[in-house]
């Protein structure tokens, strides 16, 4: 129905534009920028399955570095297409012939259309979602269903955890896939068999999966809450894990992935927590024997990768130490799923027709569960517990419109000695439970790993699996809250600054970052991208702390260390210096008036490519400038990471020329020069170069 009323209303705002003309550009030009957000939301509930979701922006922020993005080669096409065809409005603007010669403006009816069809879109569902998970909630009120595991465990099994991308239980339905899975079901009839088992938010996607089930929260994505280029230093921090709890119990914890480990933060997330050891895409690319057959658009194909695990639980079993084993396979990622070489012959025969996605899910099924047997006909079988789990549901796939009609619901198995077949219905599970679940079966007295809670035990208590399920997850944003304060902890009012580091809470940032407190002065927001400009053009609820370079708050100092600059709602600031920030900075101490403060800030510009690969020396950069400021500005040479090289004020003259003195006592692969300068200031530069020099002359350096 909603579909309907968007089509009529676009239609209506169409024949507005062509009938008439009178402010007919600026009709057109909203009319273009709503099918222009359409085609993007279509676009990502291609790649999402949910719309504009948490999925989505965690990963626009934390990046796309190691995704597939030649699967999706159609849908990109399509999108582009879709964006040209956005500006078709403009076109009926040449269209005369229902030109309608009058003083009406068609505003009122074209208004109205324009408001309907944003309404009956998805865009306002997604935005209120997103609204309703991110908007401030009481995080204490859940802060004592947090539990963190510290009593030793009674015994230490081995453990092996397959993670099956997108294996949800769902395929294993012989109504609808007949004969898809039938060894994953045999696997089931002989081990804990759990129905029933939800994704919540933030559990959706392949690393929020993972946080989920090891951690017990969900990984929220509002703005900071990710590893933006590496420059949070742990993954985190607050977060419990069980990894964490395992390796203080004596085990080594080992990760093999097929794909990129930098991907979405999985390699953050594991260091982070426990993990002793991670092979990821980069160490399967290393080993020469592995052919480039064995290669996806994702990373390594499942029958090399598990063929590795087996190597690797061999292992690990031999040695005289308990372990965790966890795998993740790659090979059913949507949308149509890959065929490895081991399975390249064997099709699935179920529904006649020939379908990718349906040969990639009954590969996997034939490779985990021969993995699995392996390791039960092992000498080491009973001393293993092993888990196979679905990451989280699939995503849109070749078999979308079949699953919309389903209950959908994500696989965990527990196989092991003594452990009594069963299958299990819960009636308020998910993810979040998986890790408890595994603790309890090791340890019974191990119930509850973070918000999660052990699926084996009547839940007599509050959960945010229960809280996810009703009232339409209106108290889930509880949990929400909770675990986006595990990033930084709760105590974020001090700033300090270690090294090259600012301190906020326990988590370290790599400046420059924009911190945004709200009235309470509870952290809601950390930018690390683009941050000046963001800044100067941010309008605070309470207070705003901008740590960079003190060049960009005093142009006069060739102070090059770091600066704190706090802004509130009544344009009070104040500037704090390293000293400072190396003593410690109370973002809740009085400000003052300072007006005009944030129209001054100078921010660095990037001149000219990165300059590789220079030896120690001494130089000189030359800049030759066509236009530049009219007012003294410091140029600086740095390294990738931001390391200060070198600086050197300029007093611009006629001619344009800039000489910069430059000495190195170690080799940089790469070096940039850059200039702060205000948002008033144009730089242009005819030429910039690198030239020995055989001495240092000049100041500055």
């Amino acid at each position: 129905m909603h579909a309907l009323i968007l089509v009529a209303s676009i239609c209506v705002m169409a024949w507005m534009v062509l009938r008439f003309p009178k402010f007919g550009v600026g009709k057109a030009a909203l009319l273009s920028l709503l099918l222009m957000l359409l085609t993007a939301w279509w676009f990502i509930d291609r790649l999402s399955g949910d719309g504009l979701n948490a999925a989505t922006l965690y990963h626009l922020t934390a990046g796309m570095e190691g995704a597939g993005v030649s699967d999706f080669h159609k849908d990109i096409a399509l999108c582009v297409v879709l964006l040209v065809a956005s500006l078709s409005p403009f076109a009926l603007l040449r269209v005369r012939r229902f030109n309608r010669q009058s003083r009406r403006r068609g505003m009122g009816l074209f208004v109205t259309a324009l408001l309907v069809a944003v309404a009956a879109s998805p865009l306002l569902r997604d935005g209120k979602r997103l609204y309703r998970q991110m908007k401030p909630a009481d995080a204490m009120a859940v802060a004592g269903e947090y539990r963190v595991p510290e009593a030793p465990l009674t015994r230490k099994p081995n453990v092996v955890w397959i993670y099956g991308e997108s294996l949800e239980r769902t395929y294993m339905d012989e109504t609808a896939f007949p004969g898809l899975m039938p060894n994953l079901h045999r696997l089931a009839a002989q081990g804990l068999d759990f129905r029933d088992i939800m994704s919540t938010d933030g559990a959706g996607w392949t690393i929020a999966g993972m946080v989920a089930s090891q951690c017990g929260v969900p990984l929220t994505a509002a703005q900071g809450d990710e590893n933006s280029f590496g420059r949070m230093g742990s993954f985190l921090p607050q977060a419990h894990c069980l990894g964490d709890y395992l390796h203080k119990q004596g085990y080594r914890n080992v990760y093999l992935g097929g794909a990129d480990g930098a991907f979405a933060g999985k390699g953050d997330f594991l260091r982070s927590h426990g993990y002793d050891e991670i092979s990821d895409l980069a160490q399967f690319r290393k080993n020469k024997k592995i052919g480039a057959s064995h290669f996806s658009a994702w990373g390594v194909h499942d029958d090399v990768l598990l063929e590795q695990a087996w190597t690797q639980f061999q292992a690990l079993s031999k040695a005289d130490q308990p372990f965790m084993l966890t795998a993740l396979t790659m090979d059913t990622h949507h949308p149509a799923g890959h065929l490895p070489a081991a399975c390249k012959n064997q099709h699935y025969q179920g529904t006649g027709a020939r379908v990718g996605m349906l040969d990639a899910i009954a590969c996997s099924d034939r490779l985990i569960s021969r993995f699995v047997e392996r390791i039960r006909d092992s000498a080491w079988a009973d001393n293993t517990i092993v888990v196979v789990a679905s990451d989280h549901l699939a995503m849109p796939n070749e078999l979308t419109d079949t699953l919309s009609q389903m209950r959908r619901e994500n696989l965990l198995l527990v196989l092991g000695k003594d452990i009594a077949p069963r299958q299990l219905r819960v009636a308020a599970g998910s993810t979040l439970d998986s890790g408890a679940t595994l603790l309890h079966v090791i340890d019974p007295s191990q119930r509850t790993l973070g918000f999660g809670r052990s699926l084996l035990t009547p839940r007599a208590e509050p959960s945010a699996s229960a809280a996810a399920r009703k009232d339409d997850g209106a108290t889930y944003a509880r949990y929400l809250a909770y675990s986006r304060n595990l990033w930084t902890g709760e105590e974020t009012r001090t700033l300090r600054v270690q090294g090259d580091k600012v301190m906020v809470g326990v988590q370290e940032v790599r400046p420059p970052v924009l911190l945004d407190y709200d009235k309470h002065w509870r952290l809601s927001g950390i930018t690390l991208e683009d941050v000046p400009r963001r800044f100067q053009a941010a309008s605070p609820k309470n207070t705003l702390a901008y740590i960079d370079r003190c060049t960009a708050f005093d142009d006069e100092s060739p102070d090059t260390g770091w600066c704190a600059m706090l802004v509130n709602h009544e344009q009070k600031a104040r500037l704090y210096r390293a000293e400072d920030l190396a003593a410690g900075v109370r973002v809740d101490n009085p400000l003052q008036r300072w007006e005009g403060m944030r129209q001054q800030l100078r921010q660095p510009v990037m001149l000219g490519d990165a300059i590789r690969g220079t030896r120690p020396g001494h130089y000189e950069v030359k800049l030759s400038a066509i236009q530049q400021p009219l007012q003294p500005f410091w140029i600086e040479a740095i390294t990738a990471q931001g390391e200060l090289l070198g600086q050197y004020r300029v007093f611009p003259d006629r001619e344009g020329r800039i000489r910069m003195p430059l000495g190195l006592d170690v080799e940089v692969e790469d070096m940039q020069i850059r200039a702060w300068l205000s948002v008033a200031d144009d730089l242009l530069l005819d030429d910039i170069a690198l030239v020995r020099a055989p001495r240092l002359r000049g100041a500055g350096s």
